[in-house]
């Protein structure tokens, strides 16, 4: 398995981007299974926005400061994702506004995603070098085995109110 931080953020993205297309085409009537998907979305945002924020973005900071205004408009980004989880979370399949708050966490992480993988990933591998996105990469696999599952982890909870006071 690549420890290359791009290559592990890519692997997150595909996975992400599978359980939306399943949530998508879930019928409207068949909460139970709506229920599982959007649970298993938020944990793998809460993972993967907890890895890029405690590892990758900082880690570019210093590394790349011309993305500064690209990693600080990702955190803005991460920020609402992490709220709409925590929302869905804690909402009710049956809640009216489920189905809707849900498409606009998967409109909103497909923008993010696209703006990563298009714009600013390019530019990462560009000016860093394989040695170091995988050392980036295997911090991000270190982080990963104690990142919060869910929402309201206090590490997560921390990340939120961080963005917050930011």
């Amino acid at each position: 398995m690549s420890t290359d931080a791009i290559v592990l953020l890519r692997a997150d993205h595909k996975e992400i981007r599978h359980l939306f297309r399943a949530f998508e085409s879930t019928g409207d009537d068949d909460n139970a299974v709506k229920a599982d998907l959007v649970s298993r979305i938020v944990e793998a945002l809460t993972v993967h926005t907890y890895i890029e924020n405690e590892v990758m973005y900082p880690a570019i900071r210093e590394l790349v400061p011309e993305l500064e205004s690209d990693i600080i408009e990702s955190l803005e980004e991460h920020h609402v994702a992490d709220l709409l989880c925590a929302e869905l979370d804690a909402m009710d399949p049956d809640n009216e506004r489920f189905g809707a708050k849900t498409t606009v966490l998967i409109e909103a992480v497909g923008h993010h995603i696209d703006e990563e993988e298009g714009e600013w990933f390019p530019k990462v591998r560009a000016a860093l070098g394989r040695k170091e996105l995988q050392d980036i990469g295997a911090r991000m696999l270190e982080v990963r085995a104690t990142a919060p599952r869910r929402p309201q982890q206090p590490s997560s909870l921390k990340k939120a109110a961080d963005a917050l006071l930011a």
